[in-house]
């Protein structure tokens, strides 16, 4: 990391405002290294450099993380599981900071995860659903008709596990490959428990596969298990979102 002014470290890590760090400073109240520092332009970096206020060493700065997953079939989307059912934690395992799941897809479902140690960033990607779609393939047993997909395109009632009943928010649905099972694309704005399952289940279809392969900008590009760190481009794409 690029070496930062001390007051400005001290002021990212909370121990102060940057016009108090710099009377800290001025003090001799700030150690780096072992020595005590009073001029104002001292740099360090904060993953190597020992920078301390009144002998206390300062809290080190969490780095921002943010990873692409492919979660398998199988693996829930929680930190932990009550039934012992493999997390998709076991998978980040050698992540160097501990990250967590943005979202949600279920255990039967697979496709892209975002995971993430930037509390704040999923916040505003859990509250601006309609801003980020996210795309399905999606398998199902039998050949719904025309009729049946308009019905799910426009919206229909489908019954919550709680037994509320909500209408779905209009959907994006194309033929992706034609058969006696056949898949299709489904793009949704909004991501309530096991809906996609729940809307063709209410038009007379259980659904096979789930897999989703868009979140956003973000494509799905690595195999079942497996990660990839976000490029500066793309977290930038998510923050503008």
């Amino acid at each position: 990391m690029a070496s930062e002014r001390l007051q400005k470290i001290m002021a990212a890590s909370g121990v102060a405002s940057r016009r108090k760090a710099e009377e800290m400073i001025a003090a001799g109240r700030v150690t780096l290294n072992g020595k005590v520092v009073v001029e104002q332009g001292t740099k360090a970096d904060p993953e190597v450099d020992v920078i301390c206020v009144d002998g206390a060493p300062l809290k080190r700065r969490e780095r921002l993380l943010y990873f692409l997953l492919h979660k398998p079939k199988g693996y829930v989307t929680t930190v932990s599981d009550p039934e012992g059912r493999p997390t998709v934690m076991t998978l980040m395992k050698n992540c160097p900071e501990r990250v967590y799941p943005v979202g949600r897809l279920d255990y039967a479902s697979e496709g892209l995860l975002l995971m993430t140690n930037d509390g704040a960033l999923a916040q505003r990607l859990m509250k601006a659903g309609p801003h980020v779609p996210k795309t399905y393939l999606v398998k199902i047993s039998g050949k719904p008709d025309e009729k049946a997909i308009e019905r799910l395109r426009v919206g229909i009632t489908i019954e919550l596990e709680d037994g509320q009943r909500v209408k779905t928010s209009p959907a994006k649905i194309r033929l992706a490959e034609d058969g006696a099972n056949p898949w299709y694309e489904v793009i949704l704005i909004e991501g309530r428990n096991r809906q996609i399952r729940r809307m063709f289940q209410r038009v007379g279809f259980l659904v096979e596969k789930i897999k989703r392969v868009q979140l956003g900008p973000l494509v799905l590009d690595v195999p079942p298990g497996k990660c990839r760190p976000l490029t500066v481009r793309e977290v930038a794409r998510l923050k503008s979102l």
